[in-house]
């Protein structure tokens, strides 16, 4: 059975490992299965629910393209497109907005976490980024979502909104409910400084994350300088558990080479940890660096970059134009 698959990446800018081994390097596995459909969108819409600069904004959609395609994916077999190019996906959130309850978004977690507490001076397009997250999925009968642990309740609430609109006009699988597509065996990739935080773009220090633009030597540094614990490489996943800065970089190790943990521990047990980064500041090397290089030389490539967009832009309107005219039908519009 053919797979319709959706996903978007915010084009923040400085891509890194942690969005690289949690979703793009599944995009690059999806895209190359004959039998998925996919279409990746750089979601610039909803990177404006915080205040972006434009110049950097129209950079960042760039390099979101390039960092799929130096990572692997076809743009000749998947579509990527940026969410602005398809005014279908603002038209339809609005009219899931009519359909979707307050309580229903009352309940997102992401919107507290980041409005803070402060939440009265959060812009509306932050609490209402679900909706046109909704629209987005919906709008091309995705069949199936990776999801992160911090999408799990949008995808849930996209599923909601798309039955709503289904019974309210009581046509049955117009929406596709999606379902989520969840990685096996993935660890989540935390700080090098800390192993209990999120590795993210936004940390002050540059030395607690790989970002892909990172040369060989930064890559290394940044490995031997990788906080850990004094003690020796540990023998069970029990004593990885209590051990976080060892269990994320014994997690990286796991996710590039594609081994499960338990034999990664078992190969590394009572080791010392400059043993262990060795073979993971080489490993992340050979992974990496080929990527960081081809995406400096695309960045150059502007024009064929925005090809890329326009094509893919051209095949979603396409879709999304078939789909927003029969909302509109049953609508009443």
């Amino acid at each position: 059975m053919t797979k319709k698959i959706f996903s978007g990446v915010q084009p923040t800018g400085n891509l890194h490992l942690g969005n690289y081994l949690g979703a793009i390097k599944n995009f690059v596995s999806l895209n190359n299965d004959d039998q998925n459909k996919c279409i990746f969108c750089v979601v610039d819409l909803h990177a404006i629910t915080v205040k972006q600069d434009s110049k950097v904004l129209r950079n960042n959609i760039r390099e979101t393209v390039a960092t799929f395609v130096a990572s692997g994916i076809d743009p000749s077999k998947s579509i990527i497109f940026n969410q602005s190019s398809v005014a279908a996906h603002s038209e339809t959130a609005w009219i899931l907005s009519c359909v979707a309850r307050m309580g229903w978004l009352n309940r997102m977690t992401q919107f507290k976490e980041k409005a803070g507490k402060d939440k009265e001076k959060a812009s509306v397009g932050l609490y209402s980024y679900p909706i046109l997250m909704a629209a987005d999925i919906l709008l091309y009968d995705a069949t199936h979502v990776p999801v992160g642990d911090d999408q799990k309740q949008h995808l849930e609430l996209c599923r909601d909104i798309g039955q709503k609109f289904n019974n309210d006009f009581g046509i049955e699988d117009f929406f596709v409910i999606p379902e989520p597509l969840i990685q096996k065996e993935f660890s989540r990739i935390m700080s090098l400084k800390d192993g209990l935080k999120k590795m993210s773009k936004s940390d002050v220090s540059d030395l607690s994350r790989i970002n892909l633009t990172d040369t060989k030597d930064q890559i290394i540094n940044k490995i031997k300088k990788a906080k850990t614990d004094p003690l020796p490489m540990p023998s069970s996943l029990e004593e990885l558990n209590e051990r976080p800065e060892a269990s994320n970089l014994i997690g990286i190790f796991s996710s590039l080479n594609n081994s499960s943990l338990e034999e990664i521990i078992k190969k590394f047990s009572g080791k010392n940890f400059s043993d262990f980064k060795n073979e993971l500041s080489q490993l992340l090397v050979d992974k990496i660096d080929p990527i960081s290089q081809e995406i400096k030389k695309l960045l150059n490539e502007s024009s064929y970059l925005d090809q890329i967009l326009s094509d893919g832009s051209q095949k979603a309107q396409e879709i999304a134009s078939q789909k927003i005219k029969k909302i509109h039908k049953i609508v009443g519009f």
